[in-house]
């Protein structure tokens, strides 16, 4: 009888533990809002567009925090915290720094949002609507998003650093990393076409155009003409802060990309593998080269499985999409690079 008397505490830990962990993982659904801020998609667009008509590139670099976001422990906002003395924050690592870009058009919607409906809309949704407006706003699909996320309490540069492909990975390495989040090459091929808007720096590229894999020549799968061109954007030795546009429309959201790629003109390694290294990605980036309503539908289908990622742990709404709730100030330059270099 003892030991079954000892046994309880523990079954109702278990218990409790279970419980919460279920309710961890949200139930997300169209209209989420419908209720307790009506008016959210709404003010999301609107911002967006304002973002849009400041400067073109904004939209692209908003849809891409979805990526960045979601890909890495779910979609849970954590790509937007700014690092605190003791938190480093996914902003810096390896594929994010001096990369991911307009944080502020987040903000500007989260303020919007804060004064119409406070402490109701996380910030891992208005990533998830904004990205689905960078699209609509530039010409490609619309599509309901299903909502419900709670942001998290922390970020992890680590776990950033060790998921988030290089710009030099190749179509092999790209399948396996969707395939761990159960998306599949029709995914990957369709997902990797948000690069049909946007630009990308000259840093991504200049082992293309001057040493690939280390050859001391430029990558082989590549249009001579193209890559002279690309050769005058970014020289050897020149500013690798220097950005050019990721396919021949980087204003418009369209199929151009995947023409692009079947030319031999795709900007990124990561980009040019799909149709040049692996036959099993050539064959989908083949037929949304033709078939612009065929990529339309695969992309919005991969942007809803992608959305659907959750961080099984518990979150909270943000009032302030760069800092948990509570949370003390952002680090400074200093309190960060001294945070890197401690010994835990």
């Amino acid at each position: 009888m003892a030991a079954r008397r000892g046994s309880l505490p523990l079954v109702a830990v278990l218990l409790a533990l279970l419980c919460r962990a279920e309710a961890a993982v949200r139930e997300l659904k169209v209209g989420y809002y419908a209720e307790t801020c009506p008016e959210a998609e709404g003010i999301v667009r609107e911002v967006v567009a304002r973002a849009r008509a400041r400067e073109a590139r904004s939209v692209a670099s908003v849809m891409r925090l979805q990526f960045h976001d979601c890909f890495v422990n779910g979609c849970d906002g954590s790509v937007l915290m700014d690092a605190t003395p003791t938190m480093l924050g996914e902003k810096d690592a390896l594929s994010n720094i001096n990369s991911l870009r307009s944080f502020e058009v987040v903000d500007e919607i989260k303020e919007a949002l804060e004064e119409r409906c406070p402490g109701v809309v996380s910030c891992a949704d208005i990533v998830v609507m904004a990205a689905r407006d960078a699209v609509v706003l530039t010409g490609g699909p619309n599509w309901e998003v299903r909502l419900g996320r709670e942001d998290s309490l922390t970020a992890s540069q680590e776990d950033s650093d060790s998921i988030m492909p290089s710009p030099r990975a190749n179509a092999s390495a790209l399948i396996r990393l969707f395939a761990g989040l159960n998306l599949s090459v029709t995914d990957l091929v369709a997902l990797s076409g948000s690069h049909s808007i946007g630009e990308a720096r000259c840093f991504s590229i200049v082992f293309r155009l001057y040493n690939q894999s280390g050859s001391g020549r430029p990558d082989p799968n590549m249009d001579s003409a193209y890559r002279r061109a690309l050769n005058a954007l970014c020289p050897r030795g020149g500013d690798e802060e220097v950005t050019g546009g990721m396919d021949a429309t980087p204003r418009v959201f369209d199929n151009r990309y995947f023409k692009d790629l079947v030319a031999l003109r795709g900007f990124l390694n990561s980009d040019q593998t799909l149709f040049s290294d692996n036959a099993r990605t050539r064959r989908v980036v083949k037929r949304f080269s033709e078939d612009q309503d065929a990529f339309f539908r695969a992309f919005v289908e991969g942007m809803i499985k992608m959305g659907e990622l959750q961080n099984p742990r518990k979150g909270e709404i943000r009032r302030n999409c760069r800092v948990a709730n509570g949370s003390p100030s952002p680090a400074t330059p200093k309190e960060v690079a001294a945070y890197r270099v401690m010994d835990f």
